[in-house]
């Protein structure tokens, strides 16, 4: 009986052992079929790896190519500004030198003494605002500029800047208009900022107006706001230039074949400023010879607002 009792529980271990031993080799079946997927994998990283790695190398020097060609292309935008500058600068100082030379001559014929006396005033005016486009470019691309506002009439604003820009309108012959007042306009403003603004305007127009052209102020009001409109019936604007004509050194072609002059300031400058005095300038125009209109929207000031 005991005998018996020995040989079952050998077959059920036998058993239990074959099982085991099933069990074991499907396991390793697996196993082995996990590491040829490994190998299989191992193999074909490298490739993967150096897909990649050519992918971002042509990648890098595409775009070290980009950066090379965005370098050149500002050196040289550089290299013409600052000779756009020097020939802005030097524009002026003949005329201020023959006048320097001739209004000594000239004591005696009140006529041609008060000539040379407004050439001088232009050319002075001229090279004023040249540089304070240049210092004011520099301060707006470094957001270091600041403002001095007090509640002015923009009346008197427009004066100044009319009388700074007087000069080179009558050089050019232009018909000048100006709409009648109707009263004080009162703003809460930076008188020199804002002389800057206008006398730029003013001029950009005289500029890219042709001899004997016309340009018109106008002022008027839209709610609680007071509208400057600026008029021309100059070489215009082309369709392309429009959307830039306020961004930094960008010149319409078209301006520049008519006139080389400017340095692509003037406007962003306007731009500029009048977003710090929390109005809006645009620009408009039917294309080229269709002349050019700029509109500027100041808030008036409250005390001008209950008057």
């Amino acid at each position: 009986m005991a005998a018996s009792s020995q040989a079952d529980t050998a077959i059920l271990s036998v058993a239990l052992l074959n099982q085991q031993i099933e069990a074991a080799r499907s396991e390793l079946a697996l196993l082995r079929g996990q590491l040829v997927q490994l190998r299989s994998d191992i193999a074909d990283a490298p490739g993967e790896a150096l897909r990649a790695a050519n992918e971002l190398l042509a990648r890098a020097r595409s775009d070290a190519k980009l950066v090379e060609v965005v370098a050149t292309e500002a050196h040289g935008r550089r290299v013409s500004f600052l000779a756009t500058v020097a020939h802005e600068l030097r524009n002026p100082l003949m005329p201020l030198r023959l006048a320097a030379v001739m209004l000594d001559r000239a004591r005696t014929d009140e006529a041609a003494h008060a000539r040379l006396q407004a050439t001088i005033t232009g050319q002075v005016a001229q090279m004023t605002r040249l540089i304070g486009d240049l210092l004011e470019g520099s301060r707006i691309s470094t957001g270091n500029f600041r403002l001095e506002r007090t509640v002015i009439d923009l009346n008197a604003v427009l004066d100044r800047a009319i009388e700074t820009s007087q000069p080179g309108m009558d050089a050019r012959k232009h018909r000048f208009e100006r709409s009648p007042r109707s009263g004080p306009v009162m703003v809460l403003g930076d008188a020199v900022r804002l002389v800057q603004v206008f006398g730029n305007l003013l001029e950009n127009a005289s500029k890219y107006t042709l001899e004997g052209g016309a340009i018109s102020l106008r002022v008027g009001m839209r709610g609680h706001a007071v509208v400057v409109t600026i008029t021309d019936n100059g070489i215009g604007i082309s369709e392309k230039a429009l959307p830039h004509v306020f961004d930094m050194f960008v010149r319409d072609q078209h301006a520049t074949e008519v006139n080389e002059g400017g340095l692509g300031i003037g406007l962003a400058v306007v731009r500029e400023l009048i977003k710090a005095h929390e109005g809006s300038v645009g620009a408009t125009s039917a294309g080229k010879s269709q002349g050019s209109e700029f509109v500027v929207m100041l808030p008036v000031a409250a005390v001008s607002r209950t008057a």
